[in-house]
């Protein structure tokens, strides 16, 4: 198959190159589109790794690139606030919340509101929780692989990335499996901007939120008045930090749970038969031994990093990698370049599913912010893939598949697949 990509990466890294430093943006979703926007990151770390940018659709902002100065970050949580939010926000979208009030979630606060909200649901994906949910895991992954037509192109993202997420989320809420299709819609209502994945407009979008509070809110007023249950809504209603919401901070909580348990996972699946189909010597690897899953599931997770970036907010004037950054400076810490640091991950743009150390990535950040559900999507990839590999001897890529048009969720709208045979 040929990679038409090719050219237009190309023409991005010559672009990239023939710019002043000073011009350098990586906040450009055409470019995470095309998957072009590699050679920003590798001039920045190379050349400016805490970097000022000032984007014409973003604002200025700090752009942080190699993994020790993230770290620094993302670790020191009194210099580096999440409370204005945790991605970069475009101006229209910061126009669109200055008008109908900020959604504010345990994420994009500050302890002790953040500690106490956190401790609320973590519950939900503690070990015992998991060793209960796999078995349900593992026999929807069963049926969904299954069904999948053989021989005929399909939709990998589609029929089997968002079907077992969205499963495993509508667990997660206990809301009704049949509208599960609901949750990764409403995803993507959130995470898109106006003319990519489904939302037309911002009203379009605003009407769209406003449902899923409303359905969520209906879900509440059940469980608040029922016994304290082991589902998310449940602990989120009986919850002493929690119970006492409004409609905003509870809107806030229910994005970052939607999209935090099935934006990541979603497109790491999709990611991981990406990744072995452009690296068939790896995929070969992993036939000929599947007790290689487990590695094979992290390198993924690194190499996709499915959420690109995460920002914050100076507390105070500070310096970072010999720059001074200001009290109330946006700083975006880019995990996707992280990632790809060649001091701390040897041959980093290789996809490798035998390193030494596969779960040295930072896709789940660090510090009290560090993903909840990371042992969850790990678990949901290696289960997928056990079940593939029992069932599959190849998918295979039959086209480029779709990106997302977004500096923050980095995925698959579409990858058109064939699986040519059963095992």
């Amino acid at each position: 198959m040929h990679d038409g990509s090719v050219d237009l990466k190309a023409e991005a890294r010559a672009r990239i190159y023939a710019l002043p430093i000073e011009a350098v943006d990586p906040a450009q979703p055409d470019l995470f589109a095309q998957d072009a926007m590699w050679p920003i990151f590798e001039r920045l770390r190379a050349e400016d790794p805490v970097h000022h940018a000032v984007s014409p659709t973003h604002g200025p902002y700090w752009s942080v690139t190699r993994w020790n100065d993230i770290m620094a970050v993302d670790s020191n949580h009194q210099t580096y606030s999440s409370a204005d939010g945790i991605t970069l926000q475009s101006l229209e979208a910061k126009a669109e919340t200055a008008k109908r009030g900020t959604r504010p979630s345990f994420i994009s606060m500050d302890p002790p509101r953040h500690d106490e909200q956190r401790k609320t649901v973590s519950p939900v994906v503690a070990p015992s929780n998991l060793v209960n949910m796999a078995p349900v895991i593992r026999e929807r992954a069963g049926q969904i692989l299954d069904s999948l037509p053989i021989g005929e192109e399909f939709d990998w993202v589609e029929h089997v990335s968002k079907e077992l997420t969205a499963m495993t989320l509508a667990t997660l809420f206990d809301f009704p499996q049949a509208e599960r299709q609901l949750l990764p819609y409403w995803s993507d209502m959130m995470t898109n901007a106006p003319g990519h994945g489904p939302v037309e407009s911002w009203e379009h979008k605003r009407a769209e939120i406003d449902k899923m509070v409303d359905r969520f809110t209906g879900l509440w007023n059940e469980r608040v008045n029922a016994p304290p249950a082991g589902d998310l809504i449940s602990m989120l209603a009986h919850g002493e930090s929690t119970k006492n919401m409004d409609r905003l901070e509870y809107a806030g909580n229910l994005g970052l749970l939607i999209i935090g348990g099935n934006d990541t996972t979603r497109n790491t699946i999709s990611g991981s038969v990406f990744a072995l189909n452009r690296n068939q010597g790896e995929y070969a690897k992993l036939r000929a031994d599947p007790s290689l899953i487990p590695a094979m599931v992290s390198e993924t997770i690194r190499w996709q990093t499915p959420l690109a970036h995460m920002a914050r907010t100076a507390t105070e004037d500070t310096e970072l990698g010999g720059k001074t950054i200001k009290a109330g400076d946006r700083v975006v810490m880019w995990y996707v370049s992280g990632n790809r640091d060649a001091s701390m991950v040897e041959d980093p743009d290789s996809y490798a599913i035998g390193r030494a150390r596969p779960r040295q990535h930072m896709s789940f950040g660090f510090g009290i912010h560090r993903c909840v559900g990371n042992r969850l999507a790990e678990l949901q990839l290696t289960i997928i893939w056990e079940e593939i590999m029992k069932r599959f001897p190849v998918i295979e890529l039959v086209a480029e598949p779709l990106r997302t048009h977004s500096i923050f969720v980095k995925g698959y709208e579409t990858l058109p697949v064939v699986i040519p045979r059963r095992l």
